[in-house]
């Protein structure tokens, strides 16, 4: 796979078109996507601390929140694809950044809780199993590029959920 800032068969999406519109500067989670080495994992951790603060909100904000920036990520990340000419291209990682923050915020307290769910995370959606790579590949614009992280958050945090039914969280 190319690199985010390359030009090998992708737009050319660099720090110039980071900043010629607001849309990218989202998707882009201000410039982490145009890490040349995994920009999903590092668009993730930045999920990580935004989740902790969201974590520590009352839920009904915490859903609020994360509903109204699933939206906004819709459209930014609509635009960005739309802009770079490419559907979801690598250096989009306001999905991820998103994605992660939910897991965190409904996830229970605790170091092992965020590590569980970071790794969770990560998996689905590099594996992308069956619905999140049939979402990937079917459902087009912003909405199919936050959707199947959605998806894949959602298993994140059942996993989440079954290990610390368990106790072993």
């Amino acid at each position: 796979m190319s690199t985010a800032g390359s030009t090998g068969g992708l737009a050319p999406v660099d720090a110039a078109f980071l900043v010629s519109h607001p849309a990218p500067l989202v998707a882009l989670v201000g410039g982490a996507g145009l890490f040349p080495y995994g920009p999903g994992t590092l668009g993730a951790l930045v999920g990580i601390p935004l989740g902790l603060a969201l974590q520590a909100a009352p839920a009904a904000v915490a859903l609020a929140l994360v509903a109204a920036t699933f939206a906004f990520g819709v459209w930014a990340c609509g635009v960005t694809a739309l802009r770079s000419g490419v559907h979801d291209h690598p250096a989009i990682v306001f999905d991820e950044t998103w994605a992660m923050a939910a897991v965190i915020a409904f996830s229970p307290p605790g170091l092992r809780a965020v590590l569980v769910g970071f790794l969770a995370f990560r998996l689905f959606d590099i594996l992308k199993p069956w619905p999140i790579g049939h979402i990937d590949q079917n459902v087009a614009a912003g909405f199919g590029i936050m959707l199947d992280d959605a998806v894949a958050a959602v298993f994140a945090l059942a996993l989440v959920f079954g290990l610390s039914r368990l106790g072993w969280l």
